[in-house]
């Protein structure tokens, strides 16, 4: 039955979506139905679809009492909203349904796993989040709450977890067909670790093992977590609170992080061999991912940052927006994302050159838009000395721009976007470390209505950011500091 909460909710969205025009949205990232939208959630296959819910607060374009929206596509690319899923109606989330994951079950319904919350008076006054994890059974668009509510609580956390740091739970299947979850938590000095589950029908879960533990390497509080296996090793993403940078790999406050190694499986103990950054840009965090049918793994995030949300667009009636999905590999021990390929089927309108000499500014028939996949190599003339910096500029007018530039002799690729129309003093730049041998590299450079995503050397690196400016900034530019060839290659993406 639907609470008249979530009846509330449903009501709400579906009429002030009718009053939402199609270019006040992103083309082909999904985008709040209305209101606030923040984490993936409950990334799954079901019913020949790809089903993606999201923290939503459909009354409001900041941060409330979190719902699920929910979304589906055949190809990531095409999304139609579907009804909220939940909204915070029982005792034991009244004051917020938080992230989490879904699955399939055996007998074809479709279960989420997601964390509830309530907030409990202290004898000083102040309030505390208790968090629990909790169950809802459905068909892809109705979901009901297991009556037995919370499944996973306090008494099943280890020694020193804190019960106000408890959440995110992502769930999966083994090949003996009991289920396996990863949970984000911190000890008593807010120090993050992810937790690990099991449980052979989904509802009754005993604590394994502790998983991983920061010890004060990557911020603070772990969240998100998602744990899987690519390409011979596993892989552990997690989003860290309250990080301090490390060189180009790590930035301050909330990041994302990337673990890779190998799995004990008798023991269940994750052994780190390496870690990197998830995306080296602004505005991404918490990245979800899913088993496509066709073995891919694909990942998706909240194109967006906690320390950057007062930076808005002026009268859009919805806040917040996904990254476009990726495929991920692991290429010599490094994590490599590249764009779904289902993108290629939207590319019209190829615009090509090779061999471009780039001296100072320069524009090139044919390519503009803000609705673009462009590739561009770029390396030195032949017989001079290395250029000093190169620059692509998008979304470009008279007044703004945004940019992508890459310092050779650094080896340091940056995105800029602090003349895009803001009027907000917050994070507008970040920078990366690439390879680079003598000066070559290869960029894609991928843009949406509000959104642009740099794609390195082929997924080595990522930069993501969320741009307002006005769509009708679609110029585009490019400069070299010296002298520089360039090929490139442009083409317009349609739905």
């Amino acid at each position: 039955m639907i609470s008249q909460t979530l009846r509330e909710a449903r009501m709400y969205e579906e009429v002030m979506e009718s009053g939402i025009g199609e270019k006040e949205r992103p083309a082909f990232h999904l985008a709040a139905r209305v209101g606030w939208m923040n984490d993936p959630n409950g990334f799954s296959y079901y019913n020949g679809e790809y089903h993606l819910f999201y923290q939503y607060h459909p009354y409001d374009l900041n941060w409330g009492p979190m719902h699920w929206g929910h979304a589906a596509s055949s190809d990531l690319l095409h999304w139609h909203h579907l009804p909220a899923a939940l909204a915070p109606d029982t005792s034991y989330d009244r004051d917020g349904c938080f992230s989490g994951s879904a699955i399939v079950l055996p007998d074809g319904r479709h279960m989420l796993l997601y964390t509830g919350v309530m907030k409990t008076s202290q004898p000083n006054g102040s309030t505390k989040d208790i968090q629990t994890q909790c169950v809802a059974i459905g068909d892809g668009v109705n979901y009901e709450k297991y009556s037995g509510n919370p499944v996973l609580s306090a008494r099943n956390l280890p020694e020193g977890g804190s019960p106000s740091d408890f959440r995110d739970p992502k769930i999966w299947e083994e090949p003996d067909g009991t289920y396996r979850c990863v949970v984000g938590n911190c000890d008593a000095h807010k120090d993050g670790r992810i937790l690990l589950y099991r449980s052979k029908d989904g509802l009754c879960w005993e604590y394994e093992t502790t998983l991983a533990v920061n010890q004060d390497r990557f911020g603070k509080m772990w969240e998100c977590p998602d744990f899987f296996e690519l390409d011979g090793k596993q892989v552990l993403l997690t989003s860290p609170q309250d990080m301090l940078p490390k060189g180009f790999e790590y930035h301050n406050g909330n990041g994302t992080l990337c673990l890779i190694g190998r799995l004990e499986k008798e023991t269940y103990q994750f052994c780190e061999e390496r870690n990197q950054s998830v995306d080296y840009g602004i505005d991404f965090y918490a990245p979800q991912t899913v088993a496509a049918l066709d073995g891919r793994r694909i990942m998706i995030g909240w194109m967006q940052n906690w320390d950057t949300c007062n930076f808005r667009g002026m009268g859009l009636p919805w806040y917040g927006q996904m990254s476009l999905p990726r495929e991920l590999q692991i290429k010599e021990g490094r994590l490599i994302q590249k764009p779904i390929r289902e993108l290629e089927n939207l590319r019209t309108g190829k615009v090509q050159f090779e061999n471009v000499l780039v001296t100072d500014t320069i524009w090139l028939d044919g390519i503009k838009g803000r609705l673009i996949d462009m590739e561009m190599t770029i390396r030195p003339e032949a017989g001079e000395r290395l250029f000093r910096k190169f620059a692509v500029y998008f979304a470009q007018d008279e007044r703004y721009q945004t940019s992508v530039s890459f310092r050779p002799y650094e080896s340091i690729v940056k995105i800029d976007r602090k003349q895009s129309g803001s009027r907000r003093a917050i994070i507008h730049q970040r920078r990366s470390l690439v390879k680079s041998s003598g000066g070559e590299l290869k960029l894609r450079l991928i843009l949406d209505r509000f959104s642009a995503e740099v794609f390195v050397n082929d997924g080595e690196q990522v930069l993501s950011a969320v741009i307002y400016t006005d769509q009708l900034a679609d110029g585009i530019s490019f400069f070299a500091d010296g002298k520089a060839r360039m090929d490139v290659v442009k083409y317009d993406l349609r739905l």
